[in-house]
């Protein structure tokens, strides 16, 4: 039986906290928080290969230099802190995305997460950072090219970020919104989609329960 792949868009971090009356950036380090509850709950799941979280968009760098700024310096923060607990409980872990604009401290921190866990047995968490599903299809092409091979569906998913990830069998989105804004374009062909109400600061341990009960109630037909 081959392992799910589970992916999470994280939203609604900066509503949770004005709805508190909260700093926006107090919501950025609570939806980190709950990410790392999330990749514990999922590791306790033997039938759960592949976990990815869609932290930084490609977009994203459109919002205010100082969010921007906060947001760097929390991941470079948080990942050197996942970093170690990863290594401990055996998952390994992967980074899709771009280097481009990425801060040098950060994306040292990012390669030396995949480098400290790649050893790893584990269940695998991708970090989408910097990413965007155009962008990665396009690198794809681009890098299928430079090699000299024949644009085919085969060679594109060939030279995806991390080619190994399989396609997602789940995505879920919390904060209400019911788009995929731009994630895992190439691996959602097939994917079931789940839209969760609630924000990704809130989401809670019974919330990963659930979330396989109803990936396990779905029927997919991939076509036929």
């Amino acid at each position: 039986m081959e392992k799910l792949h589970l992916g999470f868009i994280v939203d609604g971090n900066r509503r949770w906290a004005r709805e508190k009356n909260l700093p926006t950036l107090i919501g950025h380090q609570k939806g980190f928080d709950k990410v790392e509850m999330v990749i514990e709950e999922l590791a306790k799941h033997d039938e759960v290969g592949y976990a990815s979280f869609y932290l930084f968009s490609t977009e994203n760098w459109n919002r205010t230099k100082e969010e921007v700024d906060y947001l760097m310096k929390l991941a470079q923060k948080k990942i050197s802190s996942i970093t170690k607990k990863l290594v401990k409980n055996n998952l390994r872990c992967v980074i899709l995305g771009s280097e481009t604009h990425v801060p040098p401290a950060l994306l040292k921190a990012l390669r030396n997460c995949e480098e400290e866990t790649k050893n790893c047995t584990g269940m695998t968490v991708c970090i989408c950072f910097n990413y965007g599903g155009k962008q990665e299809i396009s690198d794809a092409v681009n890098a299928a090219i430079e090699k000299g091979e024949e644009i085919t569906p085969e060679t594109i998913e060939q030279n995806l970020y991390h080619p190994e990830v399989p396609a997602c069998d789940m995505i879920i989105r919390t904060s209400g919104e019911e788009r995929i804004s731009g994630f895992m374009l190439w691996r959602a062909a097939y994917s079931e989609f789940l839209f969760l109400k609630k924000y990704f600061p809130d989401i809670e341990k019974e919330d990963i329960a659930e979330i396989l009960a109803e990936y396990k109630n779905r029927n997919r037909r991939f076509g036929k």
